[in-house]
């Protein structure tokens, strides 16, 4: 600083602050901190406000605002309040990114992926969530067209429940639970077995039947099948007897059978478990390969009478 005029020369800026001189004379060049005035030598020369003014853009710099935000708060065209407001947001989705990044690089780490599985899962991890509730919309609207009922109306909402966003800080799990749920309804195959199940809903009462024992098979098919009894087993048919009637008449046995066929699908429960780990509550345990055990004792015990 020069003690007859109390001005600092870039140099001296440099060596009071730390800063480099290219960096003042950039800021300068720019108007962030314009000289006070200039010598006689046309060297721009700097006073005490424009040394203070320098300590606060350095600091705004420091926490990642850009010049052109730095400038309308220092012309008064917006306040520091508003500044930081906007700021905050885009580190924010600054933030989502870089750990939706990190958890779809995490998973292909421990998948050991393809670079084509790798941009197939960044691609859908990156969707909005209005984008991602779309795919399961289009998915859920195709299974109920034409279905006027409101017990499939409420089954349809359950089914299009999704979180808003994933995950602020989403573990490898989460991705892959969301690229998984966002294939299988891209599946044709499982998109015409929903289908077929919605339309077969309203047939006849095998669905209330199947509701209504379902305790039964949980305890005893599931029991059988933690347990290794083969279902085609004598064993198997004690079990058998325990949760069907054993005086149920041929054709509401081959009716109960069939139903088994089009609702034992190991798919379709996944989708319900995929649905509650995005939503963040338990899963229910599964419940399908008791079903299973079940269609399967009935077709070596039960089997359909000959027409």
């Amino acid at each position: 600083m020069d003690d007859a005029t109390g001005l600092y020369t870039i140099g001296q800026l440099a060596s009071r602050t730390g800063l480099q001189a290219r960096t003042i004379r950039f800021w300068s060049d720019n108007g962030v901190v314009p000289p006070s005035v200039r010598s006689t030598g046309g060297y721009r020369l700097y006073d005490a406000e424009a040394v203070a003014r320098l300590d606060l853009v350095r600091t705004l710099r420091d926490l990642g605002l850009g010049l052109e935000a730095i400038q309308r708060l220092l012309a008064r065209q917006t306040t520091l309040k508003e500044l930081a407001e906007t700021h905050v947001k885009a580190l924010d989705a600054e933030i989502r990114t870089l750990r939706l990044r990190r958890a779809v690089l995490r998973t292909v780490a421990l998948r050991d992926s393809t670079t084509e599985e790798m941009a197939l899962m960044n691609k859908l991890a990156r969707l909005s969530a209005q984008e991602r509730q779309q795919i399961i919309d289009d998915f859920v609207n195709d299974a109920f067209a034409g279905v006027d009922d409101e017990e499939a109306s409420v089954v349809a909402g359950w089914m299009r429940q999704l979180p808003l966003e994933l995950a602020d800080n989403p573990t490898s799990e989460q991705v892959d639970v969301w690229i998984e749920l966002a294939e299988l309804v891209s599946d044709e195959s499982f998109r015409r077995k929903v289908r077929a199940m919605v339309l077969s809903g309203g047939d006849d009462n095998r669905l209330e039947f199947g509701l209504n024992i379902r305790p039964l098979v949980i305890e005893h098919a599931g029991g059988a099948v933690e347990r290794g009894v083969a279902p085609d087993s004598p064993r198997g048919r004690a079990v058998l007897d325990r949760i069907v009637p054993a005086d149920l008449p041929d054709d509401e046995a081959a009716s109960l059978i069939d139903w088994l066929e089009m609702v034992a699908d190991r798919r379709v429960e996944r989708y319900w478990q995929l649905l509650s780990v995005l939503n963040g509550v338990p899963a229910a345990p599964a419940a399908v390969p008791a079903f299973e055990w079940l269609l399967a004792a009935l077709q070596a015990h039960r089997p359909a009478p000959s027409p």
